[in-house]
């Protein structure tokens, strides 16, 4: 059998296409003029379209931010008239329960006064008419030991001497000793 016949062609390699195309050296011209063409068109869009409208956000919001800040301004020095009313009413509530208290607690210092004064008049009184019943007990007491002693000292007699005295004697006697 016969051999096969191989045939070797020879060709050249293909040139190598691949890579990043940016770093082509061979397009670095259009791209840099498609760039620049590129740049305008995006500036000239911006600075005539999108910056104007950004402006205008920018300055609706800075509006909206700066309204906020003056009715929060407004709101706190609302707050602080409020504060300042409620701390003025509750100094006049406090000077008006200090009054209320001095004023009772003179009423009620009054009111001491007077009862420990009647008392004290009851006691007086009270105390008058015991010294006036306990010096006519001591009167009575005193009339009935004299009465007493002048009977005893007419019965002693009796019995030491037999003699009979007589109770206005015997009272002589008994101021002449002293009793």
């Amino acid at each position: 059998m016969a051999e096969p016949a191989t045939a070797t062609a020879t060709t050249a390699a293909p040139p190598k296409t691949g890579g990043f195309p940016p770093f082509d050296t061979r397009t670095f011209e259009s791209q840099l003029f498609w760039l620049t063409i590129t740049f305008g068109v995006l500036f000239v869009v911006m600075w005539r379209l999108a910056g104007p409208r950004i402006q205008g956000v920018i300055a609706l919001r800075r509006k909206h931010i700066n309204d906020d800040v003056a009715a929060a301004d407004s709101h706190r020095r609302e707050a602080e008239q409020a504060l300042a009313a409620y701390q003025s009413a509750l100094a006049a509530a406090r000077g008006r329960a200090t009054a209320l208290a001095e004023e009772n607690r003179k009423r009620i210092a009054g009111e001491i006064d007077s009862a420990k004064a009647a008392a004290d008049a009851d006691a007086h009184a009270a105390t008058v008419k015991a010294e006036e019943r306990i010096a006519a007990m001591r009167t009575e007491a005193r009339t009935h030991v004299i009465a007493a002693a002048q009977d005893a000292a007419v019965q002693i007699v009796a019995r030491l001497t037999g003699d009979t005295v007589t109770s206005e004697d015997a009272a002589a006697a008994m101021r002449a000793v002293g009793g």
